[in-house]
């Protein structure tokens, strides 16, 4: 029976092992990518093995470090700031709908999931933040729309704070004469470390990633504002942007197009893949406690 289960454990290892490799070829492609010389990339494509190799890409980028340098600390600005504020919202909001006294908690959490399966549209939202809101060409346009607050990170925290903490504790703090706001504060929040960093670093993700509302809420003129991701998505749709904006003596016909992008891609995804390893441990546990329980 034993020598079976060592069997067993043993496959799932190698399994297991096969499938993250896998998961790290595009990454460890995107890097070799990022080093390989143009003229090779464009002849003959991305490979594991390129003919030659070259720093072209990242010496670009070193010369434009001011313009990247700029969008980098942006993204860090708006992932902080947007995460930050997120998780907050969430967890009160969250707390709210767990409290099963609530007065209209059923019609508060069904408005909550209401928004999980309808939305205003793509452009009544857009008027609504640009015509009522005032947001466009500034901050806010990359923080507020569609990533400050999910009803799926709401129900997830709710969940939560229903069903793996325990009752006992809620009125043990208010037989001792706690706030509710303490009651939360000093009960549910440090109770609840798992399901706030796996709702952070989606969040966290989510907002370092997001180029969409770069798209929308910010025209040329507010070009300070851009983040990482904005800059390489303005690559991918026209290298003109980085020509435009090349420091003196860079010549266009030199400037590495393909590689550029796979370098800018590597330089915008190593804070992730450094802060993962950190969460992950409470990314498990926060998603399987946070799910629905019967």
């Amino acid at each position: 029976m034993l020598k079976t289960n060592r069997g067993w454990n043993i496959a799932g290892n190698l399994v297991m092992c096969l499938l993250s490799f896998l998961a790290l070829m595009p990454f460890i492609l995107l890097i070799i990518a990022s080093f390989t010389d143009e003229t090779v990339a464009l002849t003959d494509g991305y490979s594991y093995f390129p003919a030659k190799w070259s720093l072209d890409a990242y010496d670009y980028i070193f010369q434009q470090a001011e313009m990247l340098g700029k969008a980098y600390l942006m993204t860090i600005l708006v992932t902080v700031i947007g995460t930050a504020v997120g998780v907050t919202i969430t967890a009160l909001l969250a707390y709210m709908l767990s409290q099963k006294g609530l007065p209209g908690r059923k019609v508060l959490n069904f408005l909550v999931v209401f928004t999980m399966l309808f939305n205003g549209g793509l452009v009544p939202t857009y008027i609504m933040y640009v015509g009522t809101f005032h947001i466009k060409d500034t901050i806010f346009g990359l923080i507020v729309p569609n990533l400050l607050l999910s009803a799926f990170m709401v129900m997830l925290v709710r969940n939560y704070f229903e069903n793996s903490i325990p009752l006992d504790l809620y009125e043990a703090a208010r037989i001792d004469g706690a706030s509710e706001f303490q009651t939360f504060v000093k009960i549910a929040l440090p109770l609840s470390t798992p399901i706030l960093a796996t709702v952070g670093l989606m969040m966290g993700i989510a907002y370092w990633n997001d180029w969409q509302n770069g798209l929308y809420y910010l025209s040329d003129k507010s070009r300070d504002l851009y983040t990482i991701q904005n800059i390489l998505n303005n690559i991918n749709e026209n290298i003109a942007f980085l020509s435009s904006n090349a420091t003196s003596g860079v010549n266009l016909a030199d400037l590495p197009t393909a590689t550029v992008r796979m370098a800018i891609a590597v330089v915008a995804i190593l804070p992730i893949l450094v802060a993962y390893p950190f969460f992950q441990k409470y990314f498990a546990k926060g998603i399987t406690m946070g799910a629905v329980k019967g």
